[in-house]
């Protein structure tokens, strides 16, 4: 399918989260499209929680387009620690910037959602027709169900005001510059760090939350910042859109990669009185190639190798 020209150079973005480990690659990819005008709001400067401040900065930058991927994040730990935190400063951040952008009259808004809001039980691969079915796993709710209200406000706003703004719902992502803090990362991150740290100490075994047998699936941050900006150019319709590799791994058999790639000979150890997670998590991605030629294209063992390659490259003594 051909699709129309997008000129890039005519816009003026707001890209929230933009310092962040998606918003680096996609800002490099909207500079590569001849985007000049990329306005990333830091929250030392502009707290998004803060209705003032979403004004301020729309009314200075001015911008045709806003994309939102600023969010409180983190693994099953952090979301379990911290639900509150995650409910409130994700759904008032983006209540704030879609209400404000619609006021002013921004002409296209690209909401970063999360696969945390499909239902803990969704049948395999996970359609978008899905997403209301059930309720979402217990431990990431808070923070789902926040993101999930911003594609009610935004499919709300289209209906009353014919307000452009589109939803997009990325799975698992890792890569390089991802976050390798223990108490905070994802799976990928958390592993790779404890296997490294592991083997360089010569520790006997590394253990790991939960029983290994959920199952998910990962996006490559380049190939999730590509489907961004793609989307971005492309789709304007109404119905969220998944943004996927279609491929499914279990969790221990990710362990058994990590460590091969990792080169650690130690034990894996399964701590089962820690949770697992939502059970599976894999994606039907046909709506993203249908409706703008979104397509992965990192193969997961590469894409895996990178993202080590650059954990230990980090390393103080490496």
């Amino acid at each position: 399918m051909s699709w129309p020209v997008f000129d890039w150079g005519a816009e003026r973005v707001v890209l929230t989260g933009g310092a962040g480990f998606v918003g680096r690659v996609l800002h490099r990819k909207l500079s590569e499209r001849g985007c000049r005008r990329i306005a990333v709001p830091r929250i030392e400067d502009c707290d998004l929680r803060d209705p003032g401040n979403v004004r301020r900065l729309l009314s200075e930058t001015g911008p045709t387009m806003v994309i939102h991927l600023a969010a409180v994040v983190g693994g099953i730990g952090a979301n379990r620690a911290n639900p509150g935190t995650f409910f409130h400063d994700n759904a008032v951040m983006g209540l704030h910037l879609i209400e404000e952008a619609r006021k002013a009259k921004v002409r296209k808004f690209v909401q970063v959602g999360t696969i945390c809001a499909y239902p803990k039980l969704t049948p395999v691969p996970f359609r978008e027709s899905d997403l209301w079915n059930g309720y979402p796993e217990e431990t990431n709710a808070p923070y789902g169900l926040a993101k999930k209200m911003l594609l009610v406000q935004l499919q709300s706003y289209r209906a009353q005001w014919g307000f452009n703004g589109i939803y997009l719902l990325p799975v698992n992502l890792y890569g390089p510059g991802d976050n390798f803090d223990l108490e905070s990362s994802h799976v990928i991150p958390a592993m790779i760090r404890k296997m490294v740290d592991a083997r360089r100490a010569k520790a006997p075994s590394v253990t790991l939350w939960g029983t290994g047998s959920a199952s998910r699936e990962f996006l490559y941050v380049d190939d999730a910042a590509e489907a961004i900006a793609l989307a971005a150019e492309r789709y304007n319709e109404a119905d969220p859109v998944n943004l996927g590799s279609g491929e499914e791994i279990t969790i221990h058999d990710l362990a058994e990669l990590v460590r091969s790639l990792a080169g650690y000979e130690g034990e894996l150890v399964w701590d089962a009185t820690k949770p697992d997670g939502q059970p599976r998590r894999n994606l039907d991605v046909r709506r993203a190639r249908e409706r703008f030629g979104f397509t992965a294209t990192t193969g997961f063992r590469d894409g895996l190798a990178r993202t080590l390659a650059w954990y230990c490259s980090s390393l103080p003594d490496a």
